[in-house]
């Protein structure tokens, strides 16, 4: 399960050392980390991380496929969550230790800066492979975060992009060795933690509007 630890004006937030996957309870420890984070006072700036070889897998399939009556109330907690990373009142930075694939990649656009190892993983939106179409929320977030051909093209061939591929496409900002991913994220979080405060909030909100509008719309689902 998530955990969170603090390291001077910098929070760790640790996804696991699984696939991460999006289950309601991963969710709510997610939701409570975050909570801490933004009740916290002065400089601060988060950094999201993982152990293992996945950063995420993104939604938790088998729990939603064995709770089909929840689908609704479960994208949108998921939405909710990603809403809430986009436009979080501090910096965030992205530590893509491995696999990072599907909504746990949208979780990672949902940051500021995304760092990722470049020589082993790759990070994906393998939904036109699977048959499981975005939402009109997941495709405003992505459409947001991407430039229009690199979503285009991670969008319609599930294409998956190496840590070198992936920043020559600026789906991350760092590609780095394997025992440099989270100091790296460290370092740009440190160098952020002053902008924390209701005004990066704003700036967020206001810059991701449609985006964020789109992800909270509860009755636009499905599309």
């Amino acid at each position: 399960m998530p955990t969170l630890d603090r390291q001077d004006d910098v929070f760790i937030l640790d996804l696991g050392d699984g696939e991460n996957r999006f289950h309601p309870d991963w969710l709510l420890a997610v939701g409570s980390a975050l909570d801490e984070v933004e009740k916290a006072e002065g400089p601060r700036a988060l950094v999201t991380a993982a152990t293992g070889k996945f950063f995420s897998n993104g939604l938790d399939l088998d729990w939603l496929f064995a709770h089909a009556d929840q689908h609704q109330d479960y994208v949108t907690s998921v939405q909710g969550l990603l809403a809430r990373m986009l436009s979080l009142p501090v910096v965030t930075v992205a530590a893509l230790q491995g696999h990072t694939f599907a909504a746990g990649a949208m979780l990672s656009l949902a940051h500021d800066f995304r760092v990722m190892r470049a020589d082993r993983g790759y990070w994906c939106l393998p939904e036109a492979d699977i048959n499981i179409p975005f939402t009109p929320g997941m495709s405003a977030l992505i459409q947001a975060r991407l430039t229009p051909q690199t979503a285009h093209e991670a969008m319609t061939t599930a294409r998956r992009y190496g840590g070198h591929d992936a920043l020559a496409a600026a789906v991350v900002d760092r590609a780095v060795d394997e025992d440099a991913v989270r100091g790296t994220a460290m370092e740009i979080a440190r160098s952020q933690v002053g902008k924390a405060g209701p005004t990066l909030g704003t700036i967020k909100t206001r810059m991701y509007a449609s985006a964020l509008a789109a992800l909270r719309d509860k009755d636009n689902i499905l599309g």
